[in-house]
């Protein structure tokens, strides 16, 4: 069977990517990483420009573009991964909870944190993937970490992916459903479905390879068939809301991808640490 691993750390880091140079070229944060509270960060530039810069870095690290070291690749991924999860603490809690003009029982008004929450835990899923190599003698400082952090990784990608799937019946969205597959209603409502159940069973880890690799698949011909031609259409509509929600389908099904795989990277992992124990041994 193909190693799917990589693909999906590709996927993952265009994502990143997408929202780095987007927030160069609009010089401010995207409502999905950092809402409107604090104001300060988008009256001063620097800061999106900054962390835009930074984050194009660590995507061109992570995807692999840039060829470096597996612990650099595990350390950028899992400090991308608590730099998203600071940002729901510090700023997307404190603006729904305080500032939000809108009903909060409204499920449509999460959906910017849920995106967040997603994003940290395929970081935090992405920087598992690399427990699939061989660390080098001196760079296991991390791993602790990183193993601890994975689970928590499929938790938070898992919970968006269901709420997402609730959307699906609590919002009329079928029109986004291209006009020429037709029975626009009904695959809304199926897409529904799939979101949750694959979030589901990712989550109780049921048949998680199959399960993951059908959720990626559907991902990738939403990407194909639904966002990218809305992004084609409308490029400029609400600063790029179309182009950056065809990459978030395409970060996501990476993050499946990787989640596919991850039983390998148990595997694997026994195998490393078996192997660091026969070292210590032997010296």
């Amino acid at each position: 069977m193909f190693n799917l691993t990589k693909p999906g750390r590709l996927f993952y880091g265009l994502g990143i990517l997408a929202y780095g140079i987007q927030q160069i070229i609009i010089m401010d944060f995207r409502p999905q990483i950092l809402p409107a509270f604090p104001s300060w960060a988008h009256t001063i530039i620097v800061f999106p420009i900054l962390t835009g810069l930074a984050m194009i870095g660590s995507a061109l690290i992570v995807s692999g573009i840039i060829n470096v070291d597996w612990n650099l690749q595990k350390r950028v991924s899992v400090s991308l991964g608590l730099y998203f999860f600071a940002l729901i603490f510090l700023s997307h809690i404190p603006f729904l909870l305080f500032i939000y003009p809108h009903k909060l029982s409204h499920l449509g008004s999460w959906g910017d944190l849920l995106k967040e929450l997603a994003f940290a835990g395929a970081s935090f899923t992405v920087a598992g993937s690399f427990l699939l190599q061989k660390t080098a003698r001196g760079g296991q400082s991390i791993d602790g970490l990183v193993k601890a952090l994975t689970p928590a990784g499929r938790i938070f990608f898992c919970t968006t992916i269901i709420l997402f799937g609730c959307n699906h019946f609590v919002y009329d969205i079928s029109s986004m459903v291209p006009r020429w597959l037709g029975m626009q209603t009904f695959w809304s409502y199926f897409a529904g479905a799939a979101l949750i159940a694959s979030g589901t069973a990712i989550l109780f880890k049921i048949f998680l390879r199959p399960v993951a690799l059908l959720l990626a698949l559907m991902l990738f011909l939403w990407f194909v068939l639904v966002h990218v031609p809305g992004a084609i259409a409308h490029p400029y509509t609400g600063r790029g809301n179309s182009i950056v929600s065809a990459f978030d389908a395409l970060l996501f099904c990476g993050t499946a991808l990787v989640l596919s795989q991850s039983k390998k990277t148990a595997l694997n992992n026994l195998r490393n640490s078996r192997h660091i124990e026969m070292e210590k041994s032997s010296v």
